[in-house]
């Protein structure tokens, strides 16, 4: 009967472990995208998923319930049983004055202290079964072993910040390639800007050459040493990534800045900003460098977020300079104070700019031009106008919308 309830628990606890992930996912979502929400005028929909989604956590309960309602009266029926029939058979046996009433009563005290542990056991079993299922979800996580291998040892004081990639194929899934046979050289100290409709492989590039995955096929240099065989933080620690969507943490804004890094000190952090062009509005907010922002810069324009993650790069001093759609999602007035950002921050170093704005790119001093994981293009602003391919009809079809619109 125990291992029956044991059984049965822990299936029930199982599903319980999963309403919750589901109830906590849902509940994360949804507040972080409560104003979505409020625009779109959906929160009856929502609350009514929220109310399924909790209903279903309910029933996992109940049955976790359930079992313990048929377990714990089954054990006192059983004690009252044991003591029941020995009580008959022991009344037989003083009658024949072959036991004693004290005797009795001490079987009577022994039947109770076999089954009081079990009822004990019983108990514990519910912590016991929610932490083993706890735990084959987190040891799940961790057993998993899709995870970049740090089995480099080479640990550069400085690269120059060539880059080579040789043959790249890549897939996040099977053969299924984002990327398929990538090869270019960019020398130290120049721009590459990569360019292409959504999904032909520019931020899949991007995460390749800092590892974040693993190439199928093919080799990725820099200054001709293959970036397996650096060592992980010492690969990273020679570029910086600007994003698209600004990532600040709540805290100072000199905080965001070094990243609680002590080796960058308060006076290179405002050179950084003076060259960048972000000190001026910096010193403007209440408190200035120390202006405490909140959770992911809500009090802050996304020009402003962005120009504070210039300078986040800048203070790092890296060799590569990864820019991944930089002024995508900011005004035609911001773009231009992060243009001007942007053309001091690749000064002198090796970057790579991913942008739809042909515009922010011409200057480039190659441009890659790619479509469904295949790099179609390679060569500078005029060499590809002149190709009259890929870039020459994405450039006439930007420039030509962006007439219009004036």
């Amino acid at each position: 009967m125990t291992r029956w309830f044991q059984r049965g628990v822990k299936a029930a606890f199982q599903d319980e472990r999963t309403q919750i992930g589901r109830l906590n996912a849902f509940l994360q979502e949804h507040i972080t995208g409560m104003r979505i929400i409020q625009i779109f005028n959906v929160e009856k929909k929502e609350q009514n998923k929220f109310i399924e989604i909790n209903g279903q956590l309910r029933d996992a309960n109940v049955r976790g319930i359930w079992y313990y309602s048929l377990f714990f009266p089954a054990v006192e029926i059983l004690l009252a049983v044991a003591i029941g029939l020995m009580v008959w058979y022991a009344s037989g046996q003083i009658v024949r004055g072959f036991a004693s009433v004290g005797v009795i009563s001490s079987y009577i005290m022994l039947i109770n202290l076999l089954f009081r542990p079990l009822r004990f056991i019983a108990d514990k079993v519910n912590t016991i079964q929610r932490g083993i299922i706890a735990a084959e979800r987190v040891f799940k996580l961790l057993d998993r072993d899709n995870f970049i291998a740090d089995t480099g040892t080479f640990v550069p004081t400085k690269t120059q910040g060539k880059i080579s990639f040789d043959k790249v194929w890549f897939a996040y899934e099977d053969e299924n390639y984002v990327l398929k046979n990538i090869n270019f050289e960019l020398p130290a100290g120049q721009t590459l800007a990569l360019v292409g409709a959504t999904g032909s492989g520019k931020t899949s590039t991007m995460s390749l050459l800092g590892r974040f995955y693993e190439t199928n096929k093919g080799d990725i240099r820099i200054d001709d040493v293959s970036i397996k065989e650096y060592k992980l933080a010492a690969l990273r620690s020679q570029m910086s990534i600007v994003l698209q969507d600004v990532f600040l943490f709540a805290g100072s804004v000199y905080d965001n800045i070094t990243l609680r890094n002590d080796s960058i000190t308060r006076e290179k952090v405002m050179e950084a900003s003076r060259a960048i062009g972000a000190h001026e509005f910096i010193m403007r907010l209440p408190g200035g460098y120390d202006y405490k922002v909140m959770e992911r810069g809500a009090t802050l324009s996304m020009g402003q977020r962005q120009l504070i993650s210039f300078v986040r790069a800048l203070v790092y001093d890296p060799a590569i300079l990864i820019l991944d759609e930089a002024t995508s999602s900011i005004d035609t007035e911001s773009e231009y104070v992060v243009q001007q950002a942007i053309e001091k921050l690749v000064k002198g170093r090796t970057s790579i700019v991913i942008a739809h704005r042909l515009s922010t790119i011409r200057h480039a001093h190659k441009i890659m031009v790619l479509d469904r994981g295949e790099m179609k293009e390679f060569g500078n602003h005029d060499e590809l106008i002149a190709l009259d391919g890929y870039y020459k009809r994405l450039y006439d079809m930007q420039f030509n919308q962006e007439k219009a619109v004036a």
